[in-house]
């Protein structure tokens, strides 16, 4: 129901637009078929619907939708229906159904009311619905129940009814209730001596009358209550109004036949007549009836009064019933009698004013309703609830029956009044704050009747009130009594007094006031209450009372008055009368007097009656002061505390800022005086001891010095409420300068304030030292007490009343005065405390102790905001801006004349902004360090050394201000500059904006060398860095290092930001100018919309007029800022100064509606048509940057957002909820940072399978690391954020708890990409940041949430080594710097962390705070699982990931800086057992971080050893993690036939050369790790094995249970190409014929062709055809070399053109047998070419070939060497090198140049070798030109410095260094220039790999001893400067330490490729230790830095060396080879 209620109250603000849901309603209620049906039920939501349909008709009464109207109007027509039990639905009972009936009734008598088309409709219906439910009423049946609650119903909420089915109702009522009626008139007469049947109800018209049963009492009672005077009861009337045992026996049977007669009524006809009556009523108000049937009504009503008299006397005990039952009946009964009432007041009011026969009858029934009003009040019944509502309509109903008669009526209406008034107060509790029911009745009668009467009839009006005022004169006899102990005074006369002062109040008639208070003070000066006693008391309450509503002449009297009652009430304290005086003298004195002077206080409204007020009270203060402090031995405490509150409240809005007189000053300083003197003060020492119990009464404290000390140290000895008001006084005092000079020297004043007999005056030493000692106390210790030496004692209690003060203000609400609504600078009460420093001349001991209060002053503003750091809402707004008002006036002191207060000013700013950093960034801080000091700077005076100070003072104060905010928040900080200089130029100052240029001219920020601040500050983190060059808008290249100038990038930000509020505020003019709006209203734009937010309007609209125009200009940002979200998702690219300029307007306007802003969002309500379309544009500019995710677009996202954070504060908390909802958006979506997907994981994604273990990923199309760098900048202005808002804005951290709770829960989903290392730990560094601060305040409350964040922060982060380490490059040294930097600053910070507070209890339970964070029972934690010990594993795993990171840095530091000669020698070195244990710790968190951690340190025995230990014992936990195979899969688990290997069916995949490995003799074939093998190699496509065929070629070698051969030959029915390279390869193996093969070589022979037989054979008919077609296509190209052999050279060339003119191509789908993705279209015949060789002729050939999957008609050449009688298997090795090399230099992002030709054996020494195209050799070169490779270059490509020169050479460096690397592993000798090629480019590229790894040529005599040929030409090219000190030298040194860094990571995949070769036979295999050596080149030992260094040294040596230059001239000498 409470939804469909809900969606009822949404449709009736728009009907219109939300139609359909109206009829969706409409369609759920009963149809008009169904309910005319026979017997309809009706469902509970039919039920609901009908419901919601009428409360939707009764707020849109007039909605031109009829349908609903009609709906009710049927359902009211199917009323009479619903009266039986079927029609509901059976959940239904009788209170639903009742509740059913008054909410519909209700809505239905609301539409009537407002709509009187549709009352006239439910008029027509009314009559018959009420007949019906009547009768059924009055049936027996079961469903009474039903009609009962609709006419209960009815008479809450009466519909309209026809005249004349109102008539019928009544008559019907009269008929159904048995109600007997007068027939005619004379009837009506004759009625009052009928009397009634013993059976008939006393309801009938023939019942007895009141007057036959009354009793003498009572009758006597009422008589002299109509008497005038009424002073009868003074007495008491309690035995009155219950005596009714004087009946005498006749009238007792008389009255035992009324009991009688009422209890034969039941209840329910008693409740049946409630109704009826109640129906009456209503009837009578909606219309008028028949005259006739109005008289026979009143004439009923008239006769239930009468009985009412008689009904309320009947005594408890002379009812039959009792208990339950008769107060159930009694209520009933006067529930009738109340409906009765009601009924014959709405008859009277019918009545016409004039007539002669309504005017008796309006009299006739005041009387009565007095009368039972009287019966009322004296009822013993008159307690309960119903009785007292029955008077309340009583009274009610005569007030409007009489006063708006006037005249006679109302006469005898207040003449009537007065006893009955006089009868309340006497029964009224005398002293109590509520004085009952009915004395409130009377009260609110008595006010309605003089406000109404008061301009008719103002005569009788002032009798009443004068009659009221002088009965409290009249005397009774009691004092004439003789021998008679003196009674009480009358409560009636008490409360009478009491409700002259309600009354007064109330009404607040001057003249009221004038007539009553002359009377209170008469008695109060000369009359009975001059004495003390409870009517003194009263009557003071009520003079104080009356002079509270601020009526001049009246104020002043009783002011008078009271303080000179005070005052002598004093004066008789201690005296010898005072033994004797009533204990209500001392009420007077301590609760009545003060109270008086507080309400006063309270009420006075007139600012010139309070300064008069507050005048004479602290006038009042200083005598009593004065009088009090001469009571020798006593404490004038307890007659000054009690006026305090009273002074609090006057001086509450008092402005102590403003000029003050010197009398007023003057009284404020007195009053301090003996505030301090009298130890009222709250105590202000920082510790206190508790407070003792209060004491309101006179006390012997003892010596002054007890009073001083405890005054300043505590326990309070007073009331509190006297503190409170200390404390509220302190806020209005001025400062206690009483003059300009000298205001502390002259003692005279101050003397004067001790009284001449005190033992307190200056003469006295000893008071003297008390004073300096709780002086010194009070200023902390600051000042010594012999310092104060030349302090009289006088001055002593002066400065300790200046302290108290002083304290106070800050310790009581902050530090801020009254004065206003809004906290600025002007009301810090350090304005105070500085005017006492002003003074010249002051003595030293002042001067120290004035300073002291100052600095104490200032240690009690802070203790007050952190004790406030917790608060939220409201409470912390106030503290912050507290804390900014204070900062604000310590900036504009630092302007102040006199030094020492300037200096004070900068020593207090500087502490504030180090304890609240907050002050940094606020706004109005920030404008008063830059405009104001100038402002505050004097004209007057000329004093250039004065301003020449001020000036230094303020420039060093800004600068440092500016570099600490720079250094924590940059781009907050430059977003705030950039309005300051927008404001100052909008303001257009000149001189504001020179000193600001002064200031900030100098201060420079950025990636490179910071000299602004020294150490670690947030700015360092490279991620904010970059955000704040984004938040410049300088539109840097964040790809590049850089230094930003503030100045110069602020001051073009804040014109570019100017110019886009300029172009909204024109638009808007333009659009006012053209008719865009019909009425001229004033324009809106940037700097108003600024002006009305600094102003505070908040609830004042923008002009309604603009919303056409916002409307507009939101349509269109909003839709083009969705096309760039659509065009991001399309993989569009986004047009960068397009959607900067989109979105900077889009920002302006909404910054020029700060003010619709600002309302959206504190009443999170639309409250204009266009705040939706702001909140969805503000929502659009916080999402478009991370739905383009690109670095272009999160640098324009960080610009906006800082200018939207930056010029409206406010919207902070909305601004970054929608950046928070943005980023968990990304982590759903998957991008940047959260790219989790392997194919976004960079390297390890680009080498699957061969290097890494996984199936071959398809590469992204979108590059992930864009979006990281995009997500990179967005964290840093997240941490920006972080650090404005860490102290001030618990809402802001909560959201950012929020991102990182999101961020971090599991399953992570964070990129494992290498690039994201920066950004990854920079997201954790802010976690870390975060979690710090619940040792902050104000999250204390969430500390165990933020405790077991960090642990997520701590497991998360552990996870990033969960990985392989990785290497990326984006060739850009600034990127790699800035991600070492990033590690390394969470480092820094991780390692400084403070210790967290976490006690362990005796079993090792973390606990906090009671309550523990692990479970007690299994040891559980919810992040890092099972744990014995939290606080222990928890240091563990933190000093893990301390180490890892650390680790991680350094190998970042290297990748940056890979030249940098600086090892990493500061490092401790790590224990054995610490490797133990971290290797335990990693494991226990996730194995994969151990192998991880093994990876980095490769050769650390201790941590394999343990993690061997680790995974055999966890063997079934990481069956998943194939890097644990090592650890368990080795030669001596294969020769133990170990168990573990059984693991080895369920292990998941390994790379390919990881699976070569295990095919190596080492392993013996061993089934279980060769059935693995195999497993690995068949779950990877052929293609994907196809490169590592030579290895597999040889595994056949040792193939002793063939299952490498059963693979081979399953994976060629897989793939034809497979199977033909396995051919070729195959036949590559076999040694020519003639050839002998011994031992194990010729078992291998033997099966070569058996192998190859079983391939063919598999073949099926279309494999065995093409392997023909390819097969006899290259045999007959590579028998041409035969046939040349014996031709003479010269005839060669036209020998293989007739040769392969005779070669026929069968077929489109022949390929390359080097490269199978090129497939041949044909040969050119004339490009066959003989070359040189020692042996057969090798010839080239070149062949028409097309891309396999690209254009077939893209035909392009590629040249072959077919080879005969060489072996090429060596080459294929070293290119497999090559290659796999590439890839890894590919995959890390590596610009470095090789190219793996293809080389393929076909045959015994025959094979096929890939020409490299476009090239030449350098010996070929060398053939043209005689310079060396730098002339060459000139030559080929133009002048050094020219782009194609400088393009080669970079093609020349990274080729160069690729090289390098491949040679430095692979050792190629023979590096004679004819062996080096360079392409068109400017690329090298090495070939012919004859002599590899341990051989070379001359015998192996290893005369070139480079590891790789750098020549002196080469060198020319590389290092220009000949000295190794160029940029270029130190770009190819970078790479090739880069390179080698690279290859080192993949060091196992690369020796393993080798390995499976070493029985091959190849001549490199052939001596020594290769694959040892091999392995040494990578130097896995060293670390990073040292194979950086090593590398470095390896290029050092190659440069130019002797041995290179050498080996090209021997064979120059040699060969012809040109060197």
């Amino acid at each position: 129901m409470e939804s469909l209620i809900e969606l009822c109250d949404i449709i009736t603000k728009n009907p219109a637009q939300f139609g359909d849901k109206l009829a969706w309603i409409c369609g759920r209620c009963p149809q008009q078929e169904s309910l005319l049906g026979g017997s309809p039920r009706i469902s509970r939501s039919q039920l609901n619907a009908v419901l919601a349909v009428a409360r939707f008709v009764s707020k849109c009464p007039h909605s031109t939708d009829n349908r609903p109207k009609s709906l009710i109007l049927e359902f009211i027509r199917a009323i009479p229906a619903s009266f039986r039990r079927s029609f509901w639905p059976q959940s239904y009972n009788s209170d639903s159904i009742a509740s059913f009936f008054v909410d519909f009734l209700k809505y239905v008598s609301e539409s009537a009311d407002s709509c009187p088309d549709f009352a006239s409709e439910i008029a027509e219906l009314a009559g018959e619905v009420v007949t019906t439910s009547i009768n059924s009423h009055n049936t027996n049946s079961n469903d009474s129940a039903i009609s009962r609650a609709f006419l209960f119903a009815l008479s809450q909420n009466f519909p309209p009814v026809l005249p004349s089915d109102a008539e019928k109702l009544i008559n019907y009522l009269f008929d159904q209730l048995a109600i007997s009626v007068p027939a005619s008139p004379r009837e009506l007469i004759r009625g009052n001596s009928e009397t009634s049947s013993s059976r008939s109800s006393p309801l009938s018209v023939n019942h007895f009358h009141g007057n036959e049963v009354s009793s003498p009492a009572n009758d006597s009672l009422r008589g002299s209550l109509m008497a005038n005077g009424g002073g009868a009861y003074w007495k008491s009337g309690a035995d009155k109004v219950g005596n009714t045992n004087l009946i005498s026996d006749g009238g007792g049977a008389i009255f035992r036949q009324q009991v009688a007669s009422f209890e034969d009524e039941s209840v329910e006809s008693l409740e049946k007549q409630e109704v009826a009556f109640k129906l009456m009523a209503h009837i009578l108000d909606k219309v008028s009836i028949d005259q006739k049937l109005l008289e026979q009504v009143r004439f009923i009503a008239k006769k239930q009064l009468q009985s009412m008299s008689a009904f309320l006397k009947i005594r408890k005990r002379d009812w039959t019933e009792q208990g339950p039952l008769l107060k159930s009946r009694i209520n009933a009964k006067l529930l009738v009698y109340q409906a009765t009432a009601r009924m014959q007041i709405k008859s009277l009011l019918s009545l016409e004013a004039d007539a002669k026969t309504s005017k008796k009858l309006v009299l006739e029934s005041l009387a009565l309703l007095i009368d039972a009003a009287e019966a009322c009040l004296l009822s013993v019944w008159r307690k309960l609830r119903s009785c007292e509502e029955l008077f309340s309509s009583l009274l009610s109903g005569i007030a409007q029956v009489a006063v708006p008669r006037g005249g006679q009526p109302l006469r005898v209406l207040l003449i009537r009044l007065k006893p009955l008034v006089l009868a309340a107060c006497m029964q009224a509790d005398t002293w109590g704050s509520s004085q009952g029911a009915m004395f409130d009745i009377v009260l609110k009668t008595c006010c309605e009747i003089i406000e109404s009467g008061w301009m008719k009839d103002r005569a009788p009006i002032d009798t009443f009130i004068m009659g009221l005022a002088t009965s409290i004169r009249e005397r009774n006899d009691y004092e004439e009594q003789v021998d008679k102990e003196k009674q009480a005074v009358p409560a009636v006369q008490l409360n009478v007094i009491r409700l002259l002062a309600d009354l007064n109040v109330a009404i607040s008639k001057p003249e009221v006031v004038d007539m009553i208070l002359p009377l209170f003070i008469e008695s109060l000066e000369e009359g009975d209450a001059i004495t003390p006693s409870l009517l003194r008391l009263r009557l003071l309450d009520a003079v104080s009372r009356m002079a509270s509503l601020g009526f001049e002449k009246s104020y002043r009297e009783t002011v008078v008055l009271m303080t000179r009652s005070y005052l002598i009430k004093l004066s008789s304290v201690g005296s010898a009368e005072s033994k004797t005086l009533a204990p209500e003298a001392t009420t007077e004195r301590v609760e009545t007097l003060p109270a008086g002077f507080l309400l006063i206080a309270t009420g006075l409204k007139s600012s010139k009656l309070r300064s008069d007020y507050r005048h004479r009270l602290l006038s009042l203060c200083s005598d009593i002061g004065l009088a009090a402090e001469s009571k020798s031995g006593r404490s004038g405490a307890d007659f000054l505390g009690p006026l305090l509150p009273a002074v609090a409240e006057i001086c509450s809005d008092f402005d102590p800022t403003v000029d003050v007189e010197p009398s007023l000053l003057k009284l404020f300083r007195n009053l301090w005086f003996y505030v301090a003197l009298f130890g009222l003060a709250p105590p202000i020492q920082k510790t206190q001891t508790p407070t003792k119990s209060v004491s309101t009464t006179i006390n012997s404290v003892g010596s002054m010095g007890t009073i001083a000390l405890q005054a300043v140290g505590g326990p309070y000895m007073w009331n509190a409420l006297w503190s409170s008001a200390v404390q509220r006084i302190a806020q209005g005092t001025p400062p206690l300068v009483v003059s300009s000079v000298k205001w502390l020297e002259d003692e005279l004043e101050l003397n004067a304030l001790h009284n001449p007999g005190s033992r307190r005056g200056n003469g006295n030493e000893k008071a003297a030292v008390s004073q300096r000692t709780a002086l010194s106390a009070a200023l902390g210790g600051r000042v010594d007490v012999g310092a104060m030496s030349t302090i009289s004692g006088v001055k002593a209690t002066y400065l300790l009343a200046v302290a108290f003060l002083e304290i106070i203000r800050f310790s009581s609400n902050g530090g801020i005065l009254n004065g206003g609504t809004s906290l600025t600078a002007s009301r810090s009460a350090f304005s105070c405390v500085f005017e006492y420093l002003k003074t010249p001349n002051l003595m030293p001991a002042v001067f120290q102790c004035l300073t002291a209060i100052v600095h104490r002053a200032f240690e009690t503003e802070v203790l007050w905001l952190e004790d406030r750091i917790t608060e939220t809402g409201n409470e912390a707004v106030i503290r912050e801006s507290t804390v900014f008002a204070h900062a604000c006036f310590l900036i504009n002191s630092m302007s102040q004349r006199e030094e020492h207060i300037r200096d004070i000013a900068v020593n207090l700013l500087i502490q504030l902004r180090d304890r609240f950093p907050q002050v940094l960034w606020n706004s109005s801080c920030l404008d008063s360090l830059l405009f104001s000091v100038q402002n505050d700077t004097p004209t007057v005076v000329n004093d250039p050394a004065w301003e020449a100070a001020v000036h230094a003072l303020y420039q060093k104060t800004v600068r440092e201000w500016i570099v600490i905010s720079l250094s924590h928040a940059p781009c907050t900080t430059q977003g705030l500059l950039q309005e300051k200089l927008c404001k100052a130029n909008t303001w257009q100052k000149a001189q504001h904006t020179t000193d600001v240029v002064s200031l900030l001219s100098e201060i420079r920020i950025g990636t490179g060398r910071n000299d602004c601040w020294a150490g670690i500050r947030t700015a360092n983190i490279p991620a904010v860095m970059a955000a704040a060059a984004a938040a410049s808008g300088a539109n840097l290249k964040l790809s590049e290092s850089f230094i930003l100038e503030v100045l110069s990038t602020g001051i073009v930000s804040a014109t570019v930001k100017c110019n886009y509020a300029g172009e909204i505020a024109g638009m808007r003019r333009l659009y006012n100018s053209i008719g865009g709006f019909q009425s001229g209203a004033p324009q809106t734009g940037f700097g108003s919309g600024l002006q009305r937010l600094i102003s505070g309007a908040f609830s004042q609209l923008p002009q309604t007029e603009d919303d056409s125009f916002n409307e507009m200009l939101l349509s269109k940002f909003v839709r083009l800022l969705q096309q760039f979200v659509n065009t991001a998702e399309k993989g569009g690219e986004v047009d960068k100064s397009q959607f900067r300029e989109i979105c900077s307007q889009a920002t302006a306007l909404l910054l020029s509606n700060l003010v619709e802003l600002s309302l959206f969002h504190i009443y999170g309500s639309a409250t204009k048509a266009n705040l939706e379309g702001f909140s969805q544009l503000l929502r659009l500019l916080c999402w478009c940057p991370a739905y383009v995710s690109t670095p272009d677009a999160m640098e324009i996202g960080v610009f906006i957002w800082t200018w939207l954070v930056s010029a409206a504060p406010q919207l902070g908390s909305l601004v970054l909820a929608e950046l928070v909802d943005a980023w968990l958006w990304t982590i759903d979506t998957k991008r940047g940072l959260f790219a989790s997907d392997v194919k976004y994981s960079g390297p390890a994604a680009k080498l699957r399978p061969h290097l890494a273990p996984g199936e071959p990923e398809v590469l992204p199309n979108i590059n992930p690391v864009e979006q990281i760098i995009a997500h990179r900048l967005w964290l840093g202005f997240f941490i920006d954020r972080f650090e404005v808002v860490r102290h001030n804005s618990v809402e802001q951290l909560l959201l950012l708890g929020r991102m990182l709770q999101g961020t971090t829960k599991l399953p992570w989903k964070f990129s494992h990409h290498p690039a994201a290392a920066g950004t990854f730990f920079t997201f954790m560094l802010l976690g870390l940041k975060l979690c710090s601060c619940q040792y902050q305040g104000n999250l204390q409350n969430f500390r165990t949430g933020l405790q077991l964040l960090e642990d997520r922060i701590y497991r998360a982060s552990l996870g990033w080594f969960a990985y392989e380490p990785e290497w990326y490059d984006m060739n850009n040294m600034n990127f790699a710097q800035s991600e070492a930097q990033s590690v390394s600053v969470f480092v820094h910070y991780l390692s400084n962390e403070r210790v967290d507070s976490l006690q362990s209890d005796s079993k090792g339970h973390a606990r906090e705070n009671g309550n523990s964070l692990v479970d007690v029972n299994n040891q559980y934690h919810p992040v890092w699982g099972q744990m014995d010990n939290y606080a222990v594993g928890r240091e563990k795993r933190k000093q893990l990931l301390l180490m890892l990171c650390q680790h991680e840095a350094d190998r970042l530091e290297v990748w940056a800086q890979p030249l940098s000669k600086e090892g990493i020698s500061s490092r401790p070195k790590i224990s054995t057992d610490k490797w133990i244990e971290y290797a335990r710790t990693a494991f226990s968190v996730d194995p994969r971080i151990a192998f991880s951690l093994a990876s980095r340190f490769p050769t650390n025995t201790y941590l394999n050893a343990e993690i061997t230990q680790l995974v055999q014992s966890h063997i079934l936990d990481i069956r998943c993690i194939p890097e644990a195979l090592p650890y368990f899969v080795n030669p001596k688990a294969v020769d133990e036939n170990s168990a573990l290997l059984q693991q080895l069916p369920h292990w998941a995949a390994c790379s390919i050369t990881q699976a070569l490995k295990f095919l190596t003799p080492a392993y013996k074939g061993h089934p279980r790790v060769m059935a693995y093998v195999l497993r690995v190699l068949e779950s990877y496509p052929p293609e994907c094995v196809t490169f590592f065929m030579p290895q597999l070629v040889q595994a056949l070698r040792y193939d002793e249970g063939r299952l490498v051969e059963g693979y081979l030959l399953r994976a060629t029915q897989r793939s034809d190409i497979f199977a033909h390279i396995l051919i070729w390869h195959l036949q590559g193996e076999t040694c020519e014929p003639g050839k002998d093969a011994s031992g194990k070589n010729s078992s291998f022979q033997a099966l070569l062709p058996i192998v190859r037989k079983h391939i063919i054979d598999g073949f099926t008919p279309k494999a065995l055809d093409l392997f023909q077609r390819e097969f006899d296509f290259f045999d007959k190209v590579t028998s041409i070399s035969g046939v040349l052999f014996p031709l003479p050279k010269e005839e060669r060339r036209a020998g293989i053109r007739r040769e392969l003119e005779k070669i026929q191509m069968e077929g489109e789908d022949l390929y390359l047998p080097t490269a199978p993705n090129k497939l041949v279209r044909g040969i050119r015949v004339d490009s066959g070419i003989p070359l040189q060789s020692a042996a057969k002729v090798p010839i080239m050939i070149t062949f028409n070939v097309v891309d396999r999957d690209g254009d077939q008609n893209d035909i392009k050449p590629q040249a072959c060497i077919f080879k005969v009688g060489d072996d090429c298997r060596q080459d294929v090795l070293a290119l497999q090198v090559i290659a796999l090399l590439r890839d890894i230099f590919t995959a890390v992002g590596l610009n470095l140049y090789l190219f793996p030709y293809g080389v393929l054996p076909t045959g015994p020494e025959r094979g096929i070798i890939e020409v490299v195209p476009n090239t030449r050799s350098r010996s070929q070169m060398g053939e043209t030109n005689d310079g060396g490779l730098y002339e060459i270059f000139q030559q080929d490509y133009g002048p050094v410095g020219s782009p194609s020169f400088e393009a080669a050479r970079r093609n020349f460096i990274i080729s160069s260094a690729g090289y390098a690397v491949a040679s430095l592993l692979l050792q190629p000798k023979d590096r004679h220039n004819g062996n080096l090629l360079f392409d068109d480019a400017g690329r090298l590229v090495h070939i012919d790999f004859g002599f590899i790894l341990e051989t070379s040529p001359g015998g192996n005599m290893r005369f070139e001893s480079a590891h790789f040929k750098l020549s002196h030409e080469m060198t020319q090219l590389l290092d220009p400067s000949g000295v190794m000190k160029s940029e270029t030298w130190d770009n190819f040194v970078s790479l090739c330490v880069k390179g080698y860094l690279a290859a080192r990571r993949y060091m196992n995949g690369i020796i393993n490729t080798v390995l499976l070769m070493l029985d091959s036979g190849l001549p490199c295999f052939s001596r020594g230790d290769p694959i040892g050596n091999l392995r040494k080149r990578f130097h896995p030992e060293m670390s990073e830095r040292e194979a950086a260094n090593f590398m470095r040294n390896v290029c050092i040596d190659a440069y130019n060396k002797w041995t290179t230059a050498g080996y090209d001239l021997i064979q120059y000498l040699q060969q012809g080879i040109e060197k």
